[in-house]
């Protein structure tokens, strides 16, 4: 499916009548931390949606906040699974029709399964990805566990 067809994040959460806002990184951004000072944030308030592939064609996103690492222990052992690997940079645009650095949970051609770690739910406010390089979305967790519908929340990243 050509890129330019797919719903972009904004106009899900539009579509879905979910408070957010849109925030326009004026400077590249090359880290976390430099996200976060531009958007007047803590690191812990940037979520990051990272892609595994579980099997063949079967994928999953944990959105962690700030610079943490997901713990491959705690998520194999949450899943139960063995064997898990990171999406290439191109099994991440097959399946969410986003570059990394913009990947964002919604606006997803096909349904991912989602896992949110606590970190994300413990911050009042987030950001995150917006399918668009240099484009934020900002908004309320709260809203965030709203728009993604039902999710799993658990400890899957390192301490």
């Amino acid at each position: 499916m050509d890129n330019e067809l797919l719903p972009t994040a904004a106009s899900e959460l539009e579509t879905r009548h979910i408070p957010y806002r849109v925030f326009r990184h004026t400077q590249p951004v090359n880290s976390v931390e430099e996200a976060a000072a531009q958007r007047d944030q803590r690191p812990e308030q940037v979520v990051r949606s990272i892609l595994f592939r579980l099997e063949q064609d079967e994928y999953l996103m944990v959105l962690v906040t700030g610079g943490r690492q997901v713990s491959w222990k705690a998520l194999r052992r949450y899943l139960g699974r063995s064997r898990l690997t990171m999406a290439t940079e191109e099994e991440v645009f097959q399946v969410t029709g986003y570059r990394i650095g913009a990947v964002s949970p919604f606006g997803l051609p096909q349904p991912v399964r989602i896992l949110v770690d606590q970190s994300v739910v413990d911050e009042e406010e987030v950001s995150l990805g917006s399918g668009q390089r240099g484009v934020a979305i900002m908004m309320k967790s709260k809203d965030l566990l709203q728009a993604l519908g039902p999710v799993e929340i658990g400890a899957f990243a390192a301490e």
